[in-house]
């Protein structure tokens, strides 16, 4: 078993219990973690067909999360029609909530468990850029399993360091963290600046990089995904040659109904950066897409990664239009 790693660091965020955590104001957060435990120990059998019935329940009276996977099919998938679109809606969120049903396994269950429920190819992409001296920068899309990799190679001793955004519900932010650095590693607050994360990449710790949410304008810059332009974080080229890291792209993949997961390591990227920060953007959208398209149920679509519009005098958004809300349900 692994020891228990010792990656304190004062930079990084660190947020501890708080009695008032006890609060009637998070009672609702602590009866759902009381639901959720048991859940934890039911059939694997049970746990898929109460998804399907959740996941179907919840498209026929759509919310605006799901309006928003909805809208980006559109945009992203023109090709498809509305039948085809609803079954990946069905499929996407049978999966994300079978994970969510599955999700305290990852604090609840032991080690073992978790490297008998996990199949990683490739990893060796990730052995062979260490051993040549190089540090490290994984690259992740928002997949559901998007935590299960830092998770899983920080139980077998490669400690990952991430940025995240501090959750609204202290509670749910706290339990969240634990897990995520359970057997090790660091996540740093990504409002506190990007010079403590390339920092903990150079003392050998996996940079954790997750690229692809719209963080507006003043920081994108316009590149294809899909069959839109969207506004990308162009700074994953920058970040590569600061830190004197290698670029290692990784997918992770949650099996709704076998609950098994898998995570797919790429070799690590030649000739990168390149010269341009418009190429590098563009290669970086290229390897989501095509990890995507093969696994579209596997993508956090309820996320609103196309607010931000190439137009600078647009204010049109389309998660607003109600227009391309879905309708009916026919399935």
């Amino acid at each position: 078993m692994t020891e228990k790693r010792n990656d304190f660091d004062p930079a990084a965020y660190n947020p501890t219990f708080k009695w008032d955590f006890l609060a009637p104001k998070h009672w609702g957060t602590w009866l759902g973690v009381l639901v959720g435990i048991p859940l934890v120990f039911f059939p694997q059998k049970t746990k898929y067909w109460l998804s399907c019935k959740l996941a179907k329940y919840a498209i026929k009276k759509p919310s605006r999360t799901i309006n928003n996977a909805w809208i980006n099919f559109g945009l992203c998938f023109p090709e498809k029609s509305d039948e085809e679109k609803e079954q990946l809606l069905e499929k996407t969120l049978t999966t994300a909530v079978s994970f969510l049903l599955n999700f305290a396994s990852l604090s609840l269950r032991s080690q073992n468990w978790l490297t008998k429920n996990t199949t990683i190819r490739g990893i060796n992409n990730i052995h062979e850029t260490l051993e040549q001296g190089h540090k490290a920068i994984l690259l992740v899309p928002h997949s559901w399993g998007i935590d299960i990799p830092a998770i899983y190679l920080a139980s077998q001793g490669l400690p990952v360091s991430a940025m995240a955004k501090r959750q609204k519900n202290p509670v749910t932010d706290w339990l969240m963290h634990k897990q995520r650095v359970q057997y090790g590693g660091r996540v740093y607050e990504r409002d506190n600046g990007i010079k403590p994360f390339i920092k903990s990449v150079r003392d050998g710790y996996l940079g954790y990089y997750l690229p692809d949410q719209d963080h507006g304008r003043e920081h994108s810059i316009f590149v294809d995904f899909f069959n839109v332009s969207k506004a990308t974080l162009p700074g994953l080229g920058k970040l590569s040659k600061v830190s004197r890291a290698k670029i290692i792209p990784v997918f992770s993949n949650y099996d709704a109904q076998t609950g098994q997961f898998s995570i797919d390591v790429l070799p690590a990227w030649e000739d990168y950066p390149s010269q341009s920060d418009h190429q590098d953007t563009q290669r970086m959208n290229q390897f989501i897409e095509g990890a995507v398209r093969k696994r579209p149920e596997q993508y956090m679509w309820v996320l609103r990664f196309l607010t931000t519009q190439p137009d600078p005098e647009s204010t049109y958004n389309p998660y607003e239009d109600r227009e391309l809300w879905l309708k009916t349900y026919t399935r």
